[in-house]
Order: C-alpha cells, then sequence, then structure tokens
C-alpha cells in the first residue's frame, strides 16, 4: 500500500511539474507579443510591425531548431535531461531579454530563448503520457492545459504592471524555481525500459528509410498549425486588426486580447479533453475544434464596428474553439514508439510554432491587395482547411497502448 501510495505521489508530483513547465512555456512566448510595442519604442525602432515580425520569426525559428535537438536528446539520454536542460537556457536567455539594447541582440536572445523553450510541452507530454494509465491518458494533457495556460494570463498581467525588462527578468527567475523544482522526479519507466534494449533511439536517419514516419508527422504538424494562426496572427496583431475593424473608442490593448484568449484556450483545453474522453477520439475531438474555428471565422468580419467588449469576447471564442493544444500534442506522443516519442513529440509542437513564420509572411505580404482583414482572413481559411484534411487522414490512438518500439 505504501508503495503504491508514493507512486501515485510521484505521478501527481510529476504531472503538476510538467503543467507548470507549459505554463512558464506560454509566459515567455507569450511575453513578447505582449512586450512588443513597447520595448521596441524603448529601442527607438520606427517600424514596429515590420521588425516585430523578424523578432517572433527569430524566436519561431530557435524553437523549430530547439524541438528536433530535444526531441533527439529526450530519446537518447532521457526524458528528465530535456526537462532540466532546456527550463536551464530559457533562464538564461530571457534575463539576457532584459539587457538589450539593439535589435540584434534583441533577436539573438529571443532565438536562443525559443531553443530553451522548445523542449518543454513536448517532453512533458511525452513523460505524463508514459506514466497515466491509458484509460486516463487524456486527462493528462487536459490538466497541463487547463491549468498551465494560465502562464499566458500570468505574462499579460506582468506586462500591464511592471516594465518590459522587469518583466523578462521575472521570466528568468521563474525559470530557476521550476529548474530547482524538477530536481526530484524521476524517469519515465518506458525510457528506463527503452534503455536496457538495444533498438534504435532517436536516429534522424530513420526517418528517409521510413516514409510513413515522415508522413505521420507531416499531418500531426498540420492539424496544429490553425491555433498557430489564432495566436500568432490574429490576436498578436491585434492592433492592426482592430483599426481595420473600426472598432470605435479606445483601441483594444494586445495585453487584453491575450489574456482573453488564453482564457478561452483554458477552457478550450479542458473541453477538448473531457471531448476526447467521452467520444473516445482523438480524432473526432479535434475535428470538433477546427470546424469551431472554421465557424467562428466566418462571423470575423461582420464584427467590423463592434464594441471593444465584443473584440474580447471574440478573442475569448477563439481561444475556447482552438483549445486542443496539448491534445494535439498527446495525439503526437501517441502515434509513434518509445523509441521515437520524445524525438516527435518534442518537434511537433515547434515544427507548429514555426509555422508562424510562413503565416505572418504570408499575411503580411498580402495586405497591400487584400487588406489587413482579408489577409487574416486567407491565411486561416488556408490552414484551417489543410488541418481539417489532415486530421481526418490520421490514425486514431485513443486506445493505444505506448509501451512498443518503431522497428528501423
Amino acid at each position: 500500500m505504501s508503495l503504491s501510495l508514493s507512486q501515485n505521489s510521484r505521478t501527481v508530483l510529476t504531472v503538476m511539474i510538467a503543467t507548470l513547465g507549459y505554463a512558464v512555456d506560454l509566459f515567455d512566448l507569450i511575453l513578447f507579443s505582449l512586450l512588443r510595442v513597447q520595448s521596441l519604442k524603448d529601442l527607438n525602432v520606427a517600424d514596429i510591425t515590420g521588425v516585430g515580425v523578424d523578432l517572433i520569426n527569430a524566436q519561431m525559428a530557435g524553437l523549430m531548431v530547439g524541438g528536433v535537438f530535444w526531441g533527439v536528446l529526450g530519446d537518447k539520454r532521457g526524458r528528465l535531461s530535456v526537462l532540466l536542460g532546456s527550463i536551464l537556457l530559457y533562464s538564461v536567455a530571457n534575463l539576457g531579454n532584459a539587457f538589450v539594447t539593439t535589435v540584434p541582440q534583441y533577436a539573438a536572445m529571443r532565438f536562443i530563448a525559443g531553443i530553451g523553450l522548445a523542449g518543454e510541452l513536448g517532453a512533458g507530454v511525452t513523460i505524463v503520457s508514459e506514466i497515466l494509465p491509458q484509460r486516463i491518458r487524456g486527462y493528462g494533457s487536459t490538466i497541463i492545459t487547463a491549468i498551465g495556460v494560465f502562464g499566458a494570463v500570468g505574462a499579460a498581467y506582468v506586462a500591464n504592471t511592471v516594465p518590459w525588462r522587469h518583466a523578462y527578468i521575472l521570466g528568468g527567475v521563474l525559470g530557476i524555481v521550476l529548474l530547482a523544482m524538477r530536481l526530484g522526479i524521476r524517469e519515465s519507466h518506458l525510457f528506463s525500459k527503452l534503455e536496457s534494449s538495444s533498438v534504435s533511439r532517436g536516429e534522424l536517419r530513420a526517418f528517409l528509410r521510413r516514409p510513413d514516419m515522415i508522413r505521420r508527422v507531416g499531418l500531426v504538424v498540420l492539424t496544429g498549425v490553425p491555433i498557430w494562426f489564432v495566436i500568432g496572427v490574429l490576436v498578436t496583431f491585434t492592433p492592426e486588426f482592430a483599426k481595420a475593424l473600426n472598432i470605435p473608442g479606445e483601441q483594444p490593448k494586445v495585453t487584453n486580447a491575450i489574456m482573453f484568449l488564453y482564457l478561452g484556450l483554458s477552457v478550450g483545453g479542458a473541453g477538448v479533453g473531457v471531448l476526447s474522453q467521452w467520444l473516445q477520439s482523438r480524432r473526432h475531438a479535434l475535428l470538433a475544434s477546427l470546424l469551431a474555428t472554421s465557424a467562428l471565422l466566418v462571423f470575423y468580419r461582420p464584427l467590423a464596428g463592434a464594441s471593444m467588449t465584443a473584440y474580447y469576447a471574440m478573442c475569448f471564442a477563439f481561444g475556447v474553439s482552438a483549445g486542443y493544444w496539448a491534445m494535439f500534442v498527446q495525439i503526437a506522443a501517441e502515434q509513434f514508439g518509445t523509441n521515437f516519442r520524445a524525438t516527435v513529440t518534442t518537434s511537433v509542437p515547434n515544427l507548429v510554432r514555426g509555422s508562424t513564420i510562413p503565416m505572418t509572411m504570408a499575411f503580411k505580404g498580402l495586405i497591400p491587395g487584400l487588406g489587413v482583414i482579408g489577409s487574416g482572413l486567407t491565411v486561416g481559411f488556408t490552414v484551417l482547411g489543410i488541418a481539417i484534411l489532415a486530421t481526418w487522414l490520421l490514425e486514431e490512438t485513443f486506445h493505444r497502448e505506448l509501451d512498443y518500439y518503431e522497428r528501423v
């Protein structure tokens, strides 16, 4: 009995630490969007939108590089090594953000911080998926989402109350505190079992020998892209969209828009997790989220001339509909065997985040011909259509046991 209680306590501790990791992940990822205007004005930047896009892209490029690096490390050296190493690099880089004086320095720090953050969610979901029984595995990702997204809400509060340099210092300190908490957790038992086997693990060359593995990665990535369309385009560029929509009176603040979006993401994350358990299907829960997001986008242009309250309500609604982020990462974890699970689960969310680069470039490039609203809707409906098709083609994994290997 005491052993069982001890195991349950360690499981709960691991889930909560993974949840806090997601909160810190979102705190920093959203922090730049919140501090973009304030920090760039302080650095005497004239083109706030253009330079802001460049800095977001630097951050996202770091996430893509880090996603592959930490993913391979997670399969070769363990999930715990990623949870420790990634948060350490993030903390150091975030402290560096507080002391930049030029745009190139800012871009370098955002790139390095992106590399550090890349390991957070994937490693956390991987280890939680491997320690929870199949029947309740979906609730693990639900907890991570429902609680973890409050990191973004906290970022909105911090950005509204303290100078931008102090906000970055706080983010670095939070990372160091989380690093200290992680020193007490243990490695996944499935990885410990993998270490004693002779199977290949974390080898990128294996994907070239197994085209079906590349196909699975591609399909999962495409299902998640609409989430970062909502975050990285619709809400990040709130000042531009609000002006184009002719919102009367005081213009909506990006800090408030982010806060309402992530409150919605918390509700949506919990909802899609419960829906998945009820339907006993990951795919059907994802399709419901994508169709709901598509429906909201139809009503986006008619928002023109509406009140600021209506605009914030729409941000909340988009959060609810696009709240399948952790479920999407859960699907990535379930699509692959233990010897490649960390590689895929850590890489996939960062490839999705990296999709912000082509989406923001397309958004920026289409504005002269279509305007801000037309450009945003064109990009949005395109990625949603592709995501719905990809979700339809994905293999259902709800009932899959995760104690297996990919043969390469």
